[in-house]
């Protein structure tokens, strides 16, 4: 008997066994798809259904492939052989099943071919060195099939998530570009797996901040790229919790977070995002908390619009021209303070660190200047706007 290669064991079995298995291997095959369905319940359903007929052929059908490698230095599979088994591992993510069922079906089919086999050969006279030989084969070309169909369960997965991702960055620019009707966008967010928030907020973050990202922000979030920049579609946080959550997977890459919107308005959302990352720039950003810009809301309305607040300041403010800067700025400080606290003298001498006289001094000054002005409501507020908005 030729001796025992283990890269290929079949070497070792006498060709002559395969004559006297074959008129066994409709049994054989019967028998492993009963064990298969004990075995491995989530498979008893198909193995009993409409298909049961075509599955015995080819169980049997791999039995006969096994048989005919008796004697030969052949590999376990030819490349046709392959593309079945790889399909086998392609269909488990299919049906949505770990490979651990086919894994386990493999198992037992192994063991219930070998106590059949083994039974041949025993009848028929075959000494212990070709039951050894068997066994080595049946659980060498076993564990052949169960590698080529993870490799097809594994290609499965990568094409799908590929696919998927695919799909996520269409949805995520039809969303951030306001492209496409409503039925589009819910179809094709249906296709891609990712449940449509009725509510968004848009987060903007330096190109290069990619690295782990996406993977942090998890499945609920679409992240895209656009020339420049990052943009993340992150479902409203639907409590502190969840706002703190999301500061956390953002801390330290300079992102910043629009207002939350339908996401039908979400391109308002990254508009604003982007305009707070323009306008309120920020030392070392990469350093620091994502900012909010519904924290920042007046600032950025103040800053929007700079020549037409320059334009108001210098009609609201015009009473104060003709005073040195040093009055004016004092002048400034105080009228401030003034419409800040409601003309509460002891709030204001505190905040200007000044007696509380000196503070009715000034305040006689700005009537004298102002005249009726500082009575009227709208007055009272495009000063106030004026003044903080140039730092005053």
């Amino acid at each position: 008997m030729p001796e025992l290669n283990h890269d290929l064991p079949w070497t070792a079995l006498p060709p002559s066994l395969t004559p006297l298995v074959t008129p066994h291997l409709a049994a054989v095959a019967q028998e492993l798809m009963d064990a298969a369905s004990h075995d491995v319940p989530v498979y008893a359903a198909p193995l009993e259904g409409p298909l049961r007929e075509e599955i015995r052929l080819g169980v049997e059908a791999a039995l006969n492939r096994f048989l005919s490698l008796a004697g030969t230095g052949r590999p376990a599979l030819q490349e046709e052989d392959r593309r079945i088994y790889e399909g086998l591992g392609r269909a488990e993510v299919h049906q949505g099943r770990p490979m651990d069922a086919l894994f386990a079906a493999y198992r037992s089919g192994a063991r219930t071919t070998l106590r059949s086999l083994s039974r041949v050969a025993v009848d028929a006279g075959f000494e212990a060195s070709v039951l050894i030989a068997l066994t080595e084969s049946v659980f060498a070309y076993i564990e052949e099939l169960s590698a080529v169909s993870a490799q097809g369960y594994a290609a499965e997965q990568s094409e799908r998530a590929g696919e998927r991702d695919r799909l996520r960055e269409t949805v995520a620019d039809m969303i951030i570009r306001g492209h496409g009707d409503e039925e589009s966008v819910r179809t094709a967010a249906a296709a891609a797996g990712w449940p449509l928030p009725e509510r968004v907020v848009m987060v903007t973050l330096a190109a290069d901040q990619h690295t782990g990202l996406r993977s942090r922000l998890g499945e609920s979030v679409l992240l895209t790229s656009r020339p420049g920049d990052l943009v993340a579609v992150v479902p409203e946080p639907s409590s502190a919790s969840g706002r703190r959550q999301l500061e956390r997977v953002l801390a330290g890459r300079g992102a910043v977070v629009g207002p939350a919107r339908p996401w039908r308005a979400a391109p308002d959302s990254l508009r604003l995002a982007v305009t707070a990352r323009d306008l309120l720039p920020r030392e070392q950003p990469e350093a620091q908390e994502p900012l909010w810009v519904t924290d920042h809301i007046l600032t950025l309305v103040l800053q929007t619009e700079r020549s037409l607040l320059e334009d108001l300041a210098a009609q609201r403010l015009a009473p104060l021209d003709t005073l040195r800067p040093g009055q004016q700025e004092r002048l400034h400080a105080t009228l401030l303070s003034w419409l800040k606290h409601h003309g509460h003298r002891a709030e204001m001498a505190a905040e200007l660190g000044i007696h509380e006289q000196t503070v009715g001094y000034r305040i006689n000054q700005l009537r004298e200047i102002f005249g009726e002005d500082l009575n009227d409501p709208r007055t009272r507020f495009e000063l106030e706007l004026v003044l903080r908005a140039n730092g005053r």
